[in-house]
Parts: C-alpha cells; structure tokens; sequence
C-alpha cells in the first residue's frame, strides 16, 4: 500500500479533502523522523511505538573491491507494535507465494 491509497482511504472514511488529508499524513511523518533523530519515543496507545535503536560499530565487507571496513557506530529507526496489533497477527494466515 502507499502513501496515496492511505490518504485515499483517510480522506473516503473521514470526509476530509484529499489536500487536506496529505499535509496531515506527510506531517505527521515529519514529527515522527524529527522527534526520533532527536532521540524522543513517538507513542500511539494502541498501535506501537517509533523509536532509535543505536547499532555498534561492526566489521563489513565491500565485495566490489575485496576489502574490509569498518561501520561505524549509529543509530537506526525503529518500530514496537504495542502487544495487542501483534497478537491480531497470530490469527491472520501466512500468504502462501508464487
């Protein structure tokens, strides 16, 4: 799904133009980045939680050369289902591919 078919389906559910409804989404996306590069926790009760987590520093390979470098420590995006959206999937049935 993207951005456009969730504004889409916002603006259908609620009555709000579809303009409308874009600023609020693609705001609310900027107050989520902002606040957790500034390593704020962003909770919404009863979805999850949007948060950094700080990954160490590690070894790495760049193949196209055969070398060896060095990642540096730092910080990546993260997000916590609260626990009742991640029971909702223990009943939902693994799509089967091909």
């Amino acid at each position: 799904m993207t951005k456009a078919e969730i504004v889409a389906e916002i603006s259908k559910e609620t009555g709000i133009e579809r303009d409308k409804a874009l600023r609020v989404v693609e705001a609310l996306m900027v107050k989520i980045k902002d606040h957790t590069l500034q390593g704020e926790d962003v909770f919404f009760r009863g979805f999850g939680t949007f948060t950094t987590k700080v990954r160490a520093e590690k070894m790495g390979r760049l193949i196209s050369k055969n070398q060896t470098i060095i990642v540096p420590e730092h910080l990546v995006p993260f997000f916590k289902p609260c626990d009742d959206y991640k029971k909702r999937f223990l009943s939902v049935p693994v799509p089967k591919k091909g």
